[in-house]
């Protein structure tokens, strides 16, 4: 055949300038993917999975971080500090190393080893904190370090935290692109959002966004079955005192909790991955196993988060194959 480029490929794609130009939005949106019978045979039940382990630093916090970021003023004797199991850290490092600023993430002792060597590859210096893989406590771990760092005279402002935990950029990250993003691609045909919970950011955003367009849709949180647990960034926040509880989660936007035990999020991860090829981290496992769930007795469409992807988990993974 005798084609020229320009017959094959009428429209040529972008030459990016930077590369946060390809974290996504309304318009440049994360593909959703809808998973096959082997997976889901619930005939009346549609899962689809958004894929932001596309996003181009690997994960849905891309979004959270650039946000962030964009809506603080550093002067050029600062340095970022923050606390992070690894995907927020990973997208502040990235977009920290655009702009070069230096950058120290304060990372739970066990968090997967994959994120703490992308951290150090990205030149991020760790702080390895004996901590909640989510941390809880505000004023200890890990996020205590990163707060004591920030506050302390003796730095004399040398440290600005982003802090996902309470920032409203979080959640604005999610109402403005994630969310759009959902209804555009589905064309409103939802019935049920799952997202894990740890900030609170992306169920949020997500779900004040959608629930606008149509209270009907069941906005669904998905938490591990105890507080110590190996989905990296989910929190268990049933029974956890007001004072601990996410300050950015509206509660009044989530209709239901369900809780997911490691294994069941391991294997479901492992059985996506082995019927369909999408390979997702186990947190995205856990919300997979609570909508298959939710689809033996229930019909509609359900849309579920995959934050990263199974690259950044391999070592954990293996305990179970």
């Amino acid at each position: 055949m005798n084609a020229n480029v320009e017959t094959l490929f009428p429209e040529q794609d972008p030459i990016y300038d930077s590369i946060v130009d390809l974290i996504p939005g309304p318009n440049n949106p994360t593909p959703i993917v809808r998973l096959g019978e082997r997976f889901n045979p619930h005939a009346g039940f549609e899962l689809l999975v958004k894929l932001e382990g596309m996003n181009p630093f690997g994960s849905i916090k891309d979004r959270t971080a650039w946000f962030m970021l964009n809506g603080l003023n550093l002067d050029g004797d600062q340095s970022l500090v923050e606390p992070s199991a690894g995907n927020t850290g990973i997208a502040l490092a990235a977009l920290a190393n655009a702009q070069g600023t230096p950058i120290e993430i304060a990372v739970p002792d066990g968090a997967p080893e994959e994120k703490k060597a992308l951290l150090r590859f990205l030149g991020a210096e760790l702080i390895e904190v004996e901590d909640e893989l989510c941390p809880i406590y505000p004023s200890e771990g890990a996020r205590g370090v990163v707060k004591s760092m920030v506050e302390s005279e003796a730095y004399g402002g040398k440290y600005v935290s982003p802090n996902q935990y309470e920032s409203e950029l979080n959640v604005a990250a999610h109402y403005h692109t994630t969310g759009p993003e959902i209804w555009r691609q589905t064309n409103g045909r939802i019935d049920y959002f799952l997202a894990g919970i740890g900030t609170g950011g992306t169920i949020t955003g997500v779900g004040r966004y959608l629930k606008e367009r149509n209270p009907n849709i069941q906005v669904i949180g998905v938490e591990p079955a105890q507080r110590h647990h190996k989905l990296s960034g989910l929190k268990r926040v049933t029974g956890l005192p007001d004072e601990h509880f996410p300050k950015i989660l509206d509660k009044d936007v989530i209709d239901d909790y369900v809780s997911v035990t490691d294994y069941d999020a391991f294997a479901a991860g492992i059985k996506v991955a082995r019927t369909d090829g999408v390979m997702v981290g186990p947190t995205t496992g856990a919300l997979l196993h609570a909508a298959a769930t939710l689809g033996e007795t229930n019909d509609g469409t359900a849309v579920v988060i995959s934050g990263d992807n199974a690259a950044k988990y391999v070592s954990a993974y293996a305990e179970y194959l």
